[in-house]
């Protein structure tokens, strides 16, 4: 082996600082690193242990006897430790010894007087041959500490250099060699200065390193703040574009890919596989859990922190589901105002409507009277011709109708005075089916009833109940134009009557299903309905303290369930056991 001179050293610290040009990761640049000086040297293994956050990596590149490359993350050392902390968890005929680990851990903490032999006054250890005992008194101890440094592991010649950065020591480099005497005493000091070069390098390497995760993490959560605060977008489109932001925020982006999980519905960067590597952060809304974002690796990476991820990756993760959660605090507290401000608009302009109502009812009341009243007269007049006869029943029939629109005009401006009394429901509902029948065998729809026993009393108006019945079924019927099954069925639940009207027709589209009770809104022909038949429902069900269900899907039919509250014995017998399944309790009512 020839004998290396200065300038070959300056070549290598050259070497050295070419390759951190070239490598994009410290693992990249350190393994680069041990290949470069074990052939430099001509040495049997370069292995390098570099402090990098709160985890301590260990490289080792081993040339002889077979070529090998070893990556591990171990515990960092601790000043205060009396034990080996570096000692590796699996030990075979070519690691390192134990007490190898132990001067590794002095070289680190300089618990040394730099004037011993094998030590050099830039706290680097170094010894020709192994086979020579070694002992010697740590600095600020009583206690002989003496070192085996041969034995299986086969190395006679090894050197420690401790790697300084601009924070203090920053790792170790250790060189082995199976020959003795492989290197002087005037190259331990030119390796001194190479170690010296790459220190600086590696700590150079890690700045820009943390600087470019840093940036990464920091273009990330702007992106995602940004677009957290941005109105105009609709949620899938802001959940859809923050996931998108993640994976080039990760430290192996080219493998990662997102995932974002809300109330069920998933948002996935393009190319989306499960992978076993992965990281996650639930999403949690007002301390409800909603849904999670994650992070997984489709091809297998060193552990670090977190599984493959750094810890700093873990904070990121933790703080776009927070941002996540706030997004979607504020998006539904902008619901929740925009739904207070459309039932203001909607209580306003139900009251306006209904003095409109009123006030036209009044008005139509008088002489809509006097038509149908002389009409009437006019049909006891003895020699009518067919014609005639016939012109005036259309007058009457069509004053009977316009009559019938008034009084729901009066009901839904609550004009008729409501006169309580304690009402049998199945009575009530056996009476009006009886009228309507006839109706449901001419549209060809089998009308079922379902009438459940010994059901309670209600407080409620007979007069308003039969409407709330007619008005139902005949809003069934109209929507089975070809025929069906009409069911009719009460019930009793807790200290609750219910009514169901369930029908087999066309159902009401989604979109439509929160107008349904507005008043004058129909999607009937102008002669078939004036769109206040449920709005009358909705009036009276309210007015007896009830409350509507409405389950519908389109083509299949639709299910209207109105629910009284018993009358006040019922009530009081039903306090002690009765309660709403969870099915009623978990549908949306509308009251």
């Amino acid at each position: 082996m020839r004998a290396k001179i200065p300038e070959d050293f300056l070549a290598l610290s050259h070497r050295i600082l070419r390759c951190a040009s070239r490598n994009r990761t410290t693992n990249g640049f350190v393994r680069s690193v041990c290949k470069l000086l074990a052939q430099f040297g001509e040495l049997d293994a370069v292995e390098i242990r570099l402090k990098e956050g709160e985890r301590c990596c260990r490289h080792e590149v081993t040339v002889r006897p077979e070529r090998k490359v070893v990556y591990e993350v171990v515990p960092c050392p601790s000043r205060d430790e009396n034990v080996a902390s570096l000692r590796q968890p699996e030990v075979d005929a070519h690691d390192p010894t134990p007490d190898l680990e132990l001067l590794a851990r002095d070289v680190i903490f300089r618990r040394f007087d730099p004037k011993m032999p094998f030590f050099t006054p830039d706290g680097s250890f170094w010894t020709a041959d192994t086979e020579q005992p070694f002992v010697f008194t740590p600095r600020h101890g009583t206690r002989e500490r003496r070192y085996v440094l041969g034995g299986p592991s086969g190395f006679r010649s090894l050197a420690l250099f401790p790697l300084a950065g601009g924070r203090g020591v920053i790792g170790l480099l250790v060189w082995k060699s199976r020959t003795a005497h492989r290197v002087s005493a005037k190259e331990i000091g030119l390796y001194e200065t190479v170690a010296q070069n790459l220190g600086l390098a590696l700590a150079l390497f890690q700045t820009r390193a943390e600087l470019a995760v840093r940036l990464k993490e920091l273009t990330c959560l702007f992106g995602v703040s940004r677009l957290a605060n941005h109105p105009a977008q609709s949620r899938g489109e802001i959940l859809q574009k923050i996931v998108d932001l993640i994976p080039p925020a990760m430290l192996h982006a080219d493998a990662a890919h997102a995932r974002l999980v809300v109330d069920e519905e998933a948002y996935e960067s393009p190319g989306f596989a499960n992978g076993v590597q992965r990281l996650a952060s639930a999403i949690v809304v007002s301390g409800t859990p909603r849904g999670c974002v994650e992070v997984v690796y489709t091809s297998e990476k060193p552990e670090l922190d977190e599984g493959p991820f750094l810890s700093e990756e873990k904070h990121l993760l933790d703080t776009v589901a927070r941002e996540v959660s706030s997004a979607l605090e504020e998006k539904a507290a902008e619901e929740e105002r925009a739904n207070l401000e459309r039932q203001l608009r909607h209580a306003d302009r139900l009251a306006t409507i209904g003095q409109l109502a009123s006030g036209v009812a009044h008005e139509l009341n008088e002489p809509l009277g006097g038509v149908l009243g002389y009409a009437q007269l006019i049909q006891k007049c003895e020699g009518l011709s067919e014609q005639v006869a016939a012109d005036v029943q259309k007058i009457v029939n069509a004053s009977l109708h316009a009559r019938e629109v008034i009084r729901k005009l009066m009901l839904f401006a609550r004009q008729h005075p409501t006169r309580k009394t304690d009402v049998n429901l199945n009575a009530t509902i056996r009476d009006g089916l009886d009228f309507l029948e006839s109706r449901c065998e001419t549209a060809g729809i089998e009308l079922r009833r379902e009438l459940a026993e010994d059901l309670p009393l209600i407080a409620a108006d007979p007069p308003q109940m039969q409407q709330v019945l007619v008005n139902l079924v005949v809003n069934a019927i109209q929507a089975m134009p070809d025929g069906g099954a009409l069911t009719v069925r009460t019930a009793r639940s807790g200290a609750e009557v219910v009514l169901t009207v369930e029908d087999t027709g066309v159902g009401i589209p989604k979109e439509i299903l929160s107008d349904i009770f507005l008043p004058f809104f129909t999607t009937k022909d102008v002669r078939e309905g004036t769109g206040l038949g449920l709005a009358v429902v909705h009036g009276i069900v309210t007015s007896h303290g009830g409350r509507i269900v409405v389950r519908s899907e389109v083509g299949k039919g639709s299910q209207f369930e109105t629910r009284f509250p018993a009358a006040q014995g019922a009530r009081e017998e039903a306090g002690a056991d009765g309660h709403c399944s969870e099915r009623e309790e978990a549908d949306t009512h509308c009251r």
